[in-house]
């Protein structure tokens, strides 16, 4: 009696149709119970053709945010050291000394300011010159208004080139970080 079970079990279990019975090759050897829905039924989502994009390369800008928010998350300007930003574009470099508590802009310097924009020469944007004018500006500028310790936030540019320029000569000035 429990063989006749048993084989009774077996049985029912090889009736039974997994959801991709259908594309193992077994199609003809075990029925799909579900039945068949008209294409016209279907709902739409169904009917279309999938697309698959590639994944593509970051560009450079989005590479740099990236290394920026990954920067951020450990460094942060207080009232005793507040953050020195910089920010690099094609035509200017900008840098700032920022209090993140109460969120004020403490000093700033950049290509645009009178004094430094009639120092540098004209080019195409700004050389390695232009960045040692706008570090040698922040840092006097903070050691007027007292501040001596900062924080360097070289916003998730690799550090050489005008960046490490920018940051010598605020070094210089009589920044420390």
């Amino acid at each position: 009696m429990a063989v006749a079970a048993a084989t009774a079990s077996m049985a029912s279990l090889s009736m039974r149709t997994s959801p991709f019975t259908e594309f193992n090759g077994l199609a003809a050897a075990a029925p799909s119970f579900r039945p068949s829905m008209p294409a016209s039924a279907r709902p739409v989502a169904l009917r279309e053709a999938l697309t698959i994009e590639a994944s593509r390369e970051p560009t450079r800008r989005e590479t740099v945010k990236t290394r920026h928010r990954r920067l951020r998350k450990k460094l942060n300007g207080t009232t005793e050291r507040p953050r020195l930003a910089v920010f690099r574009s094609n035509q200017h470099l900008y840098a700032q000394v920022i209090d993140d508590t109460k969120q004020h802009t403490l000093a700033a310097a950049s290509t645009l300011t009178k004094e430094i924009r009639e120092a540098i020469e004209d080019t195409a944007g700004p050389t390695i010159d232009a960045a040692k004018k706008v570090g040698e500006a922040i840092g006097k500028i903070c050691v007027e208004k007292g501040i001596s310790k900062v924080a360097f936030d070289r916003g998730g540019f690799v550090y050489h080139g005008r960046i490490k320029a920018l940051a010598d000569a605020a070094r210089e000035a009589g920044l420390e970080f």
